[in-house]
């Protein structure tokens, strides 16, 4: 069951890496397209955290 958040995460993560990188190549809309780069690996980042705060870990 772990596999599904994994490949979501990863999935935003490189969409948001993307995102980033092609925001210098456009000619309007700069900011916009690199903050929702900057939102999506931030989500990407928070699914996993998330997820391992919700588990009851037995040390």
């Amino acid at each position: 069951m772990n596999a599904v958040p994994f490949v979501i995460a990863m999935a935003l993560f490189v969409f948001g890496m993307w995102l980033m990188g092609i925001a210098l190549e456009l000619a309007s809309f700069q900011a916009l397209v690199f903050f929702g780069g900057i939102v999506c690996v931030a989500l990407a980042l928070a699914i996993p955290v998330s997820l391992l705060g919700q588990r009851d870990v037995h040390v």
